[in-house]
C-alpha cells in the first residue's frame, strides 16, 4: 500500500494504550516491539519481542533466489530494530496449476535463508492465490536499551547505508529484457544478503535509530525516521552507493512504478536541490527489495561504526546527516 494511503488509514484508527507496547503503528516503524516482564515469566524489564510480517510476489525468475530474497526481506525488519531473529512462520500462496518443482525451490530458498539467520521455522500457512506470494512472519528479541526505533534520531547524527540502491531499476530492466541476466543475478545476491552483520555492527557501536530500505524507498523510509524524531534527514546524492548499471538505466527512464508514486506522495516533504542528479533522485524515490540498513548514529561514534562494519565485511557508506527540522521538509536530497 502506498505510504500516503497507509498513514491516512492508520490516522483514523484509535490505538488502545498499553505500557507493554514500546513501538506500535503510529511511527510507521519496521516492526512492532512488545516489552516482556514478570507476567510473561521474564525477570527484569530489559527484553522485548520484535514482531513483523512481510510477503510479496516474485521479483526474480529464479525460484530459489526469490524464496531467499523474500526471507531476507522479512528478517530485515527485526535487524532494523536492533534485534536478532528467533522464529519464523511461513506465509505462501500459489496458483492452482503452479509448478510443484518451482514451489519446492521457493520454499528451499526461503528456509535456507531463515536457517542462516539462526532462527527456527515454527510452521506456516499456505493458500491458493491468483499469483505466487511468499514471505514470513518473524519474531525476534531485542535489548530495550539497544533498540533502534524510528524515533531515536537527533540533529547532529550522521547517516550510513549498508547496501547499494537501484534494485527497482535492475528488476524492472530484467523483466523488460533490458539488462544482462548476470546483472540481475548479482542484484539478487545482494538482495538475499542478510542484514544480520550490519545490525550487529550498529548495536555494538551504539546507533540511535535505523530502518531498512524496502518498499517505501530511501526517501519514504527516511521520511518515517524524520517524522518520528522531529528532525530532517539530509542526503548527499553523490555519496549514495548505486548498484552497477542502475544509474544508467534510471537515466533511460527504467525505474519501477514506485518511483513515480513516491514522488507524488512525498513531494511536499522532500526537498530536491536543483543540482542533484535526476537519475539518482528517481532511484531515491524508487522501491527497494531487501535493501540495506539506514543507520543513524551520533557523529562521535561514527568511526566506531565504520570499524564494526568493516570488521564484519559490511560496506561502509556515509551518506548524510541529521539536521534540525527544516520547515515542512523531512528529507533533503542535496548534491
Amino acid at each position: 500500500m502506498p505510504l500516503g494511503q497507509l498513514t491516512q488509514v492508520l490516522r483514523d484508527i484509535a490505538q488502545a494504550s498499553d505500557p507493554r507496547l514500546l513501538v506500535g503503528p503510529e511511527t510507521v516503524d519496521d516492526a512492532g516491539v512488545v516489552l516482556l516482564g514478570e507476567a510473561e515469566g521474564v525477570p527484569g524489564p530489559g527484553i522485548a519481542l520484535v514482531q513483523t510480517v512481510d510477503y510479496f510476489p516474485p521479483v526474480l525468475d529464479d525460484p530459489y533466489l526469490y524464496g531467499a530474497v523474500a526471507a531476507a526481506n522479512s528478517l530485515s525488519d527485526v535487524y532494523a530494530m536492533g534485534g536478532r531473529a528467533l522464529s519464523a512462520l511461513n506465509i505462501a500462496g500459489f496458483p492452482k496449476d503452479f509448478s510443484p518443482e518451482w514451489i519446492r525451490e521457493i520454499f528451499r530458498g526461503g528456509f535456507d535463508k531463515v536457517r542462516e539467520s539462526g532462527a527456527v521455522i515454527a510452521g506456516g500457512h499456505t493458500v491458493q492465490s491468483p499469483e505466487p506470494m511468499f514471505g514470513f512472519a518473524v519474531t525476534g528479541l531485542v535489548d530495550r536499551a539497544r533498540m533502534t526505533a524510528n524515533s531515536g534520531a537527533r540533529a547532529g547524527d550522521v547517516l550510513y547505508l549498508t547496501k547499494a540502491l537501484g534494485m527497482g531499476s535492475i528488476t524492472t530492466a530484467g523483466k523488460q529484457r533490458k539488462v544482462d541476466p548476470e546483472v540481475v543475478r548479482a542484484a539478487a545476491l545482494q538482495m538475499a544478503t542478510l542484514n544480520r552483520a550490519a545490525a550487529e555492527a550498529m548495536t555494538a557501536a551504539g546507533a540511535r535509530a535505523c530502518t531498512d530500505i524496502t518498499g517505501f524507498g530511501l526517501t519514504g523510509h527516511a521520511r518515517n525516521i524524520a517524522l518520528a524524531s522531529g528532525v530532517t534527514l539530509r542526503f548527499h546524492t553523490g555519496a549514495l552507493p548505486l548498484f552497477p548499471h542502475a544509474q544508467e538505466l534510471a537515466r533511460q527512464g527504467v525505474v519501477s512504478g514506485a518511483s513515480g508514486r513516491g514522488k507524488a506522495n512525498l513531494r511536499e516533504v522532500v526537498s530536491i536541490a536543483p543540482e542533484a542528479d535526476r537519475a539518482i533522485v528517481d532511484i531515491c524515490f524508487d522501491a527497494e527489495t531487501s535493501g540495506g540498513l539506514l543507520i543513524v548514529i551520533p557523529a562521535a561514534q561514527a568511526a566506531t561504526l565504520e570499524r564494526e562494519l568493516a570488521a564484519r565485511g559490511v560496506p561502509v557508506h556515509r551518506v548524510g546527516e541529521v539536521v534540525p527540522r527544516a520547515g515542512e521538509h523531512l528529507v533533503e536530497l542535496a548534491p
